[in-house]
């Protein structure tokens, strides 16, 4: 099978980003595909990620710690901002082309060997799974797709278990509560694992407790972040464990909220050593993390920021170290589109789109996107003064650039999909 016709199978199979629809939940599917590719996600040790917000980060994260340590790193996670083989990488690189042609076709055989009909995630999955297998890793990051307890990848016998936060998001699949989603994503608690939890509500942490576990560590309690500071180009962070003290810690992500997610990897790792980790390593790891699409720096004069924010408690993040880390003087042009089964109200609220000097609304390149009309409508009720709409998200950052000075800052958020897109387009006009 070529890259191209792997493509094509996949695009033959449904998918949650096209259709906004889940089969019902079981982990059948996928374990009767992989008996049949013979069990490659039992060839490694793993470390599972899941939590609403921050999962991503915390993956790459605990990413670059292993692979400081000298380990052979697999990293599966999900969406892809602009290709298709970010989601499956070892030690920070993407499968490369004929690989992961090689994968998909294994999972294809397996398909007509198992009599399944797998969805689009859950052939991604079961190929990252047989590709980690080939590469002989020695331990795989496993970020979780959606919720926990019924995702593909939840088949793993983790080391670890990171819960990163709880916020209501999915809420069609589980909901309405808060509470409901934390017993979803503590489904990835395993008696095999030390959980690590950084979700701190006395609601919710006896939720994950209840899970059969190997051990728990608690933010607040086992560790956290004593000082998280700005500084340039990121954050600047002291991090308490029940194992060691790590100061002056810089990590090349922009947000206080990133020093959070840093806290639980590093954990997360000293979870799987049983050790402390040296503080050299951790500090060239935390200074070599990227995050596409998360508060990405794209351009200066204008400031040009791209960020995957795509829920309610997401957006309130962005927009907190949108308006007070960076605080641009001039003025402030948001680009921003949203997909169905989201509250676009709620969203452009909790972005303060009506703080931005002009809100441009763009339709999202998916097939579940909110028209860029519909978005629009709910800006101008929420009051936004200068609201524009255009079809695509290329057209609508070309109109945010004319209409930027030297000093003036463009966000773009909403969605990963509106972020895949203005990237791979900016990158192309910004000098």
């Amino acid at each position: 099978m070529r890259y191209e016709e792997a493509l094509t199978y996949l695009d033959e199979h449904a998918s949650y980003e096209k259709t906004g629809r889940v089969d019902s939940p079981s982990t059948e599917k996928i374990e009767r595909l992989l008996s049949v590719l013979g069990d490659p996600h039992l060839d490694y040790r793993v470390v599972h990620v899941t939590g609403t917000n921050g999962k991503g980060s915390t993956t790459q994260i605990i990413t670059r710690l292993l692979v400081a340590h000298g380990l052979k790193v697999g990293t599966f996670s999900s969406p892809h901002l602009e290709d298709v083989r970010e989601r499956v990488q070892v030690d920070s690189e993407p499968v490369p082309h004929e690989d992961f042609a090689s994968a998909i076709a294994a999972v294809a055989d397996a398909e007509v060997m198992s009599g399944v009909r797998p969805s689009y995630f859950e052939i991604i999955t079961a190929a990252a799974f047989r590709h980690f297998s080939d590469c002989a890793v020695d331990v795989a990051v496993i970020e979780v797709g959606m919720l926990g307890r019924w995702d593909a990848t939840n088949v793993v016998r983790p080391d670890v278990s990171v819960i990163t936060n709880i916020a209501l998001d999915h809420t069609e699949f589980a909901g309405p509560t808060v509470e409901h989603i934390a017993r979803e994503k503590a489904g990835i608690i395993k008696e095999c694992a030390v959980a690590v939890v950084g979700e701190t509500r006395a609601s919710l942490v006896p939720i994950f407790a209840a899970e059969p576990h190997a051990g728990l560590v608690q933010r607040g309690e086992d560790f956290d972040v004593v000082d998280n500071h700005l500084a340039l180009g990121g954050r600047q962070l002291h991090i308490r464990t029940q194992r060691a003290e790590y100061a002056d810690l810089f990590l090349a992500l922009h947000g206080a909220h990133q020093g959070q997610n840093a806290s639980a990897a590093l954990v997360a790792v000293e979870e799987f050593f049983g050790a402390a980790l040296d503080p050299d390593v951790v500090a060239e790891a935390f200074a070599a993390v990227s995050m596409p699409g998360r508060f990405e720096v794209l351009g200066h004069q204008p400031l040009v920021i791209i960020d995957g924010a795509h829920n309610p408690a997401g957006a309130d993040t962005c927009a907190q170290v949108f308006f007070e880390d960076f605080d641009p003087p001039g003025r402030r042009i948001l680009v921003v589109g949203a997909l169905g089964g989201r509250d676009v109200a709620d969203m452009l609220g909790a972005l303060r789109a009506d703080e931005f000097d002009t809100v441009v609304c763009v339709t999202a390149p998916s097939p579940r996107a909110r028209s860029a009309d519909e978005v629009a409508a709910a800006a101008v009720a929420l009051g936004c003064d200068n609201v524009e709409a255009f079809s695509s998200v290329e057209r609508g950052c070309d109109r945010a650039l004319v209409d930027a000075g030297s000093d003036d800052a463009v966000l773009v958020a909403g969605s990963l999909y509106v972020v895949g897109a203005a990237r791979t387009h900016l990158r192309t006009v910004l000098p």
